[in-house]
């Protein structure tokens, strides 16, 4: 049974317990990433969305008629526009749930296995919330229903 009272941080018994955390200079370096991923991100849903939601078509100046052709591109060119927007979004939000972890302690620790994650998966991608090994098996599962 596992006792409900958690274990003080400054317990030997917490110390061994718990994953390797990673140092203060480690974590400044994945907020850093992280902070300049999400500014990069921004930018791009910002050019995207505006871009989309002005459209091509609307303010044509010589005003001539467009074919449905054109229009129907526009049309999937914004839409597919709006969906990479959202897309991108998600990952602002995966980069803003990495950063609450950094806060919190809990930044480079798989959500799964409760191990650390590996530095170089951290430096390819600082938003992941598993380890290689679970995001590997993720993949064959997927792989293997499709």
């Amino acid at each position: 049974m596992l006792d409900p009272t958690p274990a003080h941080p400054n317990d030997a018994a917490y110390a061994r317990s718990t994953p390797a955390r990673l140092t203060r200079k480690q974590l400044d370096h994945f907020r850093d990433l992280l902070l300049k991923r999400r500014a990069e991100i921004l930018g791009d849903v910002q050019a995207m969305e505006s871009g989309a939601l002005r459209g091509s078509g609307s303010g044509d100046a010589n005003h001539a008629p467009m074919h449905m052709a054109d229009a129907g591109t526009d049309t999937f060119d914004q839409e597919f526009a709006l969906q990479l927007a959202a897309t991108e979004r998600e990952l602002i939000m995966e980069i803003d749930r990495s950063l609450e972890k950094i806060r919190d302690g809990t930044y480079g620790i798989c959500e799964v296995t409760d191990k650390p994650i590996s530095l170089p998966r951290l430096e390819a991608k600082p938003w992941a919330k598993v380890c290689i090994e679970v995001a590997r098996e993720r993949d064959r599962f997927h792989r293997f229903r499709h």
